[in-house]
């Protein structure tokens, strides 16, 4: 795997306002998931389209509100991406979660304080 771009979050404080503004603006599809105020966003057809979500804003790192586009990495190996974050100077931020249906997700800050997500994806059958 070649650790492409396979996932982006748009956190925001009216998601209700984001949503319509996504829509009208990109014609971005939205279909409630999970949580409340959580939406999977099909950001178009075919196999270049990324997967996407909209939230509420929330903080991985306490004190730091995420904006801008939370990008999620595809990975093979989870604990192998946890041992090259480490080695290469970044820090895990949040551990690893299994999502279930889904995969396991960590979030790691990189040398420049960014925060990125690494997911392990379950294989579709």
């Amino acid at each position: 795997m070649a650790n492409n771009l396979k996932h982006l979050a748009v956190h925001a404080d009216d998601v209700d306002r984001a949503r319509s503004f996504y829509e009208k603006t990109f014609g971005w599809q939205f279909n409630a998931w999970g949580p409340p105020n959580f939406f999977l966003i099909q950001t178009g057809n075919g196999e270049d389209a990324v997967q996407g979500a909209l939230q509420g804003r929330r903080e991985i790192v306490a004190g730091k509100p995420m904006f801008g586009f939370e990008c999620t990495l595809g990975v093979e190996s989870i604990d192998d991406t946890i041992a090259a974050v480490e080695a290469n100077g970044g820090k895990i931020v949040m551990p690893k979660f299994h999502i279930p249906t889904v995969g396991t997700l960590i979030f790691f800050e990189d040398t420049e304080g960014n925060i990125v997500g690494a997911m392990q994806y379950l294989e579709k059958t």
